[in-house]
């Protein structure tokens, strides 16, 4: 198996998180939404941080070991490739609520805290999450990608300064209870892992996606007799989950949990006839990143547009609204995402070279 070989129902499951995010943002504007369905849609926010774990493992086994036979040479393009990756969708999204914050001023409905013209820059260089504001602004689902923009640039030191292969797993694997526990601790006080995001938010993607390549190095190494390690990360994983139950932190054991999970995960992806693989779900995770920074404004729009009590939407509007965020995810995914990550990465090699002197 190649080590850079995709495993489709981590693919699939980036697919159903996504949507889990959409669902907790519309949650408290559906009109007769049962209780039980109500606090599970509220839990949405947990969906980021298995992103965070799941980029830092796809982005360890991708670029892993690149980055360490290729040294400091191999950083440039690694970056560029992160560029080119999660740049030109924000940048079509940031336009988008420029254009709607303006029309919005236009009829005497701008509002300076949702859209704040003088954080534009912050935006655009992706650096609104790195604690230089106190709120969420212009397209709120971005401030993730402004801290994972963040790991991108710190994961070379990663790479270079730490090579998993050469660390037993007993001490990756303390490696990674420490780390979390080290986020449980950043975090002391705060009832949830959505607590103050433009406060706790970068330190949550920092050390989740190093987990994540953690994750990923154990994986690699137990790939090939996979049941044993799937047992114990799943008991792991239950019995943490049991823990928050009973009442114990959830920015201590959410993270753990998620990291036995995904590591389970992982194990079995390659099984035959695993549902997370399919076919539908695996196209919702190639197309998650456009649902995930694209459902946001749609809902602001779609609520202006349609709704005149936002807080009590009707089920069929509701219904009309993710069948938007679908239809919207597929054309940003086809129209935007992919043909501009296609021209960026494109573009070095389009540069003209200097002819050598004669």
């Amino acid at each position: 198996m190649s080590q850079r070989h995709e495993l489709r129902a981590l693919t699939g499951m980036r697919g159903i998180a996504a949507w889990f995010v959409v669902l907790y943002h519309i949650r408290l504007s559906i009109a007769g939404l049962p209780p039980l369905l109500l606090n599970v849609f509220a839990k949405g926010y947990l969906a980021v941080d298995f992103f965070f774990l799941l980029s830092g493992f796809v982005i360890y086994l991708s670029w892993g070991e690149r980055l360490r036979n290729g040294g400091l040479n191999a950083v440039p393009g690694f970056l560029w490739r992160r560029v080119a990756r999660i740049w030109p969708l924000h940048l079509f999204m940031l336009g988008g609520a420029v254009a709607l914050a303006l029309l919005l001023a236009s009829v005497g409905r701008h509002d300076p805290v949702d859209y704040p013209f003088a954080e534009l820059p912050l935006h655009l260089l992706l650096l609104q999450n790195w604690g230089f504001t106190d709120h969420l602004a212009w397209n709120d689902p971005s401030w993730s990608i402004s801290t994972e923009w963040a790991a991108y640039l710190l994961f070379p030191l990663l790479a270079l300064g730490i090579d998993w292969r050469r660390v037993p797993s007993w001490a990756v694997i303390a490696a990674i209870a420490a780390s979390l526990m080290l986020l449980h601790a950043l975090m002391a006080g705060s009832p949830t892992l959505g607590t103050n995001i433009w406060t706790f938010g970068l330190r949550r993607c920092l050390i989740e996606f190093a987990v994540g390549s953690a994750v990923c190095a154990l994986w690699l190494r137990w790939r090939d007799a996979p049941s044993r390690a799937t047992v114990g990360a799943l008991a792991i994983a239950a019995a943490l989950l049991i823990a928050r139950a009973a009442g114990a932190p959830e920015t201590l054991t959410i993270p753990a949990a998620f990291a036995a999970s995904l590591l389970a995960l992982a194990l079995t992806s390659d099984r035959p006839g695993n549902p997370l693989g399919s076919r539908a779900l695996h196209y919702l995770g190639e197309i998650s990143y456009a649902t995930y920074l694209g459902h946001f404004l749609l809902f602001v729009v779609f609520k202006l547009a349609f709704v005149d009590d936002a807080r009590a939407i009707p089920p069929i509007l509701i219904a009309l609204y993710l069948l938007l965020v679908l239809g919207s995810s597929i054309a940003l995914y086809h129209l935007v995402e992919r043909p501009a990550q296609a021209w960026l990465q494109a573009l070095p090699r389009r540069r003209p070279r200097t002819p050598h002197a004669a």
